[in-house]
């Protein structure tokens, strides 16, 4: 295989392979030095100095199937997407809704800015003009905020905006700090500039007292966007009609629209997707998973994450658009060898391509669900890649015995 711009993610055969195999072409497709390669297979990824910097009364480390996601092409570029998840059928899901995503040239994505969302809450004991007082010092506040922070600076990060809004119920003013936190998840530089500047609020604003002050991971101002469109002809099978199908997905997401019970299955599907690539990268998948929760019932009612309509031409158009807070710089991701390996089969992305591969990824889990759901049922291909946990287990048992 070529390495560039040439090489692809359309790897016929690659599930039958000896697992030794696969992660050879997978270290070749991104060029994985020998010792990268050995962290991407987990073998001594993890050091018991490691084991101790990242938890607590550590007693050793608990391993995770890494598997590779083929077929994905993003943007016009074909990427190997690893992804650490014990369910079965999740990555052979992953990568067949990529493969019909790519009869429609694949998926598009774009992202906002990489803007982390900081909070001060300050109790206030008497009635005050506290929007003349933030409207008049916020530059200051910004620049005051932004004091020390020379290397986020330098890369085009720092404080960007301050906003603010009331909570009579609890007499609280809440002052939302905006901080773009470039390459890093930056849960760290927000925690500390929001600390910091609220020892500043008390002088500013008489009587307040200074409440909880942390970041908040519903980062509706880090969004990341992918979509797709999919020939209804790709959907032909011996038994169904392309439109036909087109018609049932369509329909399968209109329930999850119209029913909550639908949607958190329908989102824990999409999870199934993006849960995985943020493991096998070092990244806070608590973080994501309440963001995108919360994000789905920004309207009042819990909906689906992501979108499916019929277009005119009677093709398949999906899109998802959910908060993404991931960092490639720092914490883990840095320390994990496993994680710099996963990064380096993804190309080295920054954080803002990391975040739209990963919603390509959760859009191609759900697409490849809900087609399933609409033919033959959720059931048949699952429970055929399920059925080597079944013998397994079925072999143990008669061991025991």
């Amino acid at each position: 295989m070529e390495h560039g711009h040439e090489r692809s993610s359309r790897l016929p055969g690659f599930y039958t392979l000896p697992i030794s195999e696969r992660a050879k072409l997978a270290a070749r497709f991104s060029g994985l030095s020998e010792e990268e390669a050995l962290s991407l297979s987990g073998l001594g990824s993890l050091t018991g100095e490691l084991v101790d910097i990242f938890i607590e009364n550590a007693v050793g480390s608990f391993s995770l199937p890494l598997g590779i996601a083929t077929n994905f092409c993003v943007n016009g570029k074909d990427v190997l997407v690893p992804m650490a998840v014990e369910e079965t059928s999740v990555v052979a899901a992953a990568s067949h809704g990529a493969k019909l995503a790519r009869f429609g040239g694949g998926f598009r994505t774009r992202s906002s800015e990489p803007i982390m969302t900081g909070q001060i809450q300050l109790y206030l004991k008497h009635e005050v003009d506290f929007d003349r007082i933030l409207t008049e010092e916020k530059e200051s506040l910004l620049e005051y905020a932004n004091r020390g922070q020379d290397r986020l600076l330098k890369r085009g990060g720092g404080a960007k905006d301050l906003t603010w809004y009331f909570i009579p119920e609890i007499q609280s003013l809440v002052v939302l700090l905006h901080i773009n936190t470039v390459d890093a998840m930056g849960a760290n530089i927000v925690n500390t500039m929001v600390e910091k500047l609220s020892a500043f609020m008390p002088g500013l604003i008489t009587g307040c007292e200074v409440g909880l002050r942390i970041l908040t991971n519903l980062t509706e101002r880090r969004l990341a966007y992918a979509e797709c469109t999919i020939p209804a002809e790709a959907f032909r099978h011996t038994t169904f009609e392309g439109h036909h199908v087109v018609d049932k997905i369509v329909g399968a997401w209109a329930f999850a629209w119209h029913d909550t019970h639908r949607a958190t299955t329908h989102n824990k599907g999409v999870m199934n997707g993006i849960d995985p690539v943020l493991i096998a990268t070092g990244n806070d998948w608590r973080a994501i998973e309440a963001g995108a929760h919360a994000f789905c019932c920004r309207e009042g009612k819990y909906r689906p994450m992501t979108t499916w309509k019929k277009t005119k031409e009677g093709h398949l158009h999906g899109s998802i658009e959910v908060p993404m807070a991931v960092g490639t710089v720092g914490g883990v991701t840095k320390l994990h060898p496993t994680a710099q390996a996963a990064l380096k089969l993804l190309g080295h992305p920054g954080a803002q391509e990391l975040a739209e591969i990963i919603c390509a990824v959760g859009l191609a889990q759900n697409l490849s669900a809900l087609r399933a759901l609409a033919t033959e049922g959720i059931q048949h291909g699952h429970m055929g890649l399920h059925q080597k946990n079944i013998d397994l287990l079925q072999k143990q048992m008669r061991a025991i015995q």
